[in-house]
């Protein structure tokens, strides 16, 4: 069943209860980073293994995702600085004891490439903050591998 979580901003990335920070480099510019990540949202299910549909609604700035699983969610776009930074908030989710859900793809240039940072930020009941933290091995790999992907699909 569907929810409302709470509204949060870009300063949630950083205060948030829950907080998984990943960080993979790329040889993709940080330019075309941003582009597949803020852009091109439906080819996420392309590169992003858990992704099952990702579409723009409205104007552009809200989304709709899908995830293996079951995951269903809205979103709000909450920065989109090209080509540095691409975050959202989770508006409505289907997922059990979830109140706040945000995340934010920090890109930085190294050389030629970029290191990609990606900080998954909730809040929740106690055991969905649980599950969350258990999920960071999980989402470590599903995130890396995503990563990996994008950079071959940039590539080619």
């Amino acid at each position: 069943m569907a929810h409302q979580l709470r509204a949060v901003g870009l300063d949630f990335i950083e205060t948030a209860p829950v907080r998984l920070v990943f960080t993979q480099e790329m040889s993709a510019p940080p330019e075309a980073v941003f582009r597949a990540l803020a852009e091109d949202v439906p080819d996420w299910a392309e590169w992003f293994s858990a992704v099952t549909l990702a579409r723009s609604t409205g104007d552009g700035s809200t989304r709709e995702i899908h995830l293996k699983g079951g995951g269903r969610f809205q979103e709000t776009v909450i920065a989109a600085k090209d080509p540095e930074v691409y975050a959202y908030r989770v508006d409505v989710a289907n997922a059990p004891g979830a109140r706040a859900i945000a995340e934010e793809w920090l890109l930085t240039p190294t050389g030629t490439g970029t290191r990609v940072r990606w900080t998954f930020a909730v809040d929740g009941t106690a055991a969905f903050r649980v599950v969350a933290k258990l999920g960071r091995a999980g989402l470590g790999r599903a995130f890396r591998s995503a990563v990996r992907a994008l950079d071959r699909r940039l590539a080619g």
